[in-house]
């Protein structure tokens, strides 16, 4: 038995499965390569550039008639502009990303929050939804009641905002969608597998989760939860005024619901799922994670031999097969 170490996982191989696996990588990569020709740059590699118009981005530099990369990575191209995507990067927040993180500090009229990133970030009282419901003004009252809201090392969701002069990076929490997470498991994989999409926010029916893939490589796995119609709420509240203010006083402290067994095994088979794409290097997205998902449960694995070292050589050669098959639809 041989022992390798993949992205921190520590991993007994048997001589056959170090062989497939090596074997597995070995045809991604050539997969890759042949969709991607000339992508793949390290620094002083030349770019070609088809266009004299064309526009030098990130990672390039203009040496006369020759485009030069300056940084190892992918090369992408949008429209007329040409740039480098740094392989293995930190996170580079962008206005708009949906994030997940974990909350430090409660702040006068913010909170502190920690997501992956070279600083952490603020979410202002004024930034988010009230329990309410209700957008007005913040008062001296629901100041005071900030950590019936949110409280340290509770899990949030949320959206890059900006930044504002003194370099600080600034969320916003305003859609019913946004705000505390709760039963369920938050992942931390590195944030250059998780791809910039359309849509973050999954709803896995048939496993009654829900999955939210943070732009910051946090990634949160947990029980479905119906999201309320925020403007139903606000013509009830505006009816009845009492409610309006018992919810100021109360928060958003609810009964505590507990989640049935079943569930809790969906949500820890799925994470270890996304372990193992992490673990693999491997881009997670919704179809990996749903395809793993399913090729443990066609090989009767427990949750727990998803982590093993045989599981992990035959998501690769699933993930071969996989790219195969789309390389072919092309």
């Amino acid at each position: 038995m041989s022992k390798s170490k993949l992205r921190g996982i520590q991993l007994s191989f048997s001589n056959t499965q170090k062989l497939r696996l090596e074997k597995a990588l070995e045809q991604l990569e050539s997969i890759s390569s042949k969709l991607n020709s000339n992508a793949t740059v390290i620094v002083a590699d030349t770019i070609p550039v088809d266009e004299d118009a064309a526009l030098k981005g990130h990672g390039t530099l203009d040496m006369g008639r020759n485009v030069i990369a300056t940084v190892c990575g992918v090369v992408e191209r949008v429209n007329k502009l040409v740039y480098v995507r740094s392989l293995r990067a930190r996170y580079k927040p962008e206005i708009g990303d949906i994030i997940v993180g974990r909350v430090i500090e409660v702040a006068p009229k913010r909170w502190r929050l920690e997501i992956n990133f070279s600083q952490d970030a603020v979410l202002m009282l004024s930034s988010m939804n009230l329990p309410d419901g209700i957008q007005r003004r913040r008062t001296a009252i629901d100041e005071l009641n900030m950590r019936t809201i949110f409280v340290e090392n509770d899990v949030i969701c949320a959206e890059v905002r900006g930044f504002q002069n003194d370099g600080s990076l600034h969320l916003q929490a305003r859609s019913q969608k946004y705000g505390k997470l709760e039963n369920g498991k938050l992942l931390k994989i590195p944030p250059y597998l998780v791809k910039r999409r359309k849509q973050h926010f999954h709803h896995l029916d048939q496993y009654g989760v829900d999955l939210i893939f943070g732009c910051n490589g946090f990634i949160w796995v947990g029980e479905h939860v119906d999201v309320k119609d925020a403007t139903v709420e606000d013509q009830v509240n505006k009816s009845d005024p009492q409610n309006t203010d018992s919810a100021i006083l109360q928060g958003s402290s609810e009964e505590p619901t507990s989640t049935s067994l079943e569930i809790r095994q969906y949500i820890c088979r799925i994470a270890n799922a996304i372990t193992v794409f992490a673990a693999l290097g491997f881009m997670v997205n919704l179809e990996a994670v749903t395809e793993t998902v399913t090729l443990s449960l066609s090989l009767n694995l427990g949750v727990h031999e998803m982590l093993e070292a045989e599981f992990h050589v035959q998501v690769a050669e699933q993930e071969v097969e996989r790219r195969s098959k789309s390389t072919r639809r092309k």
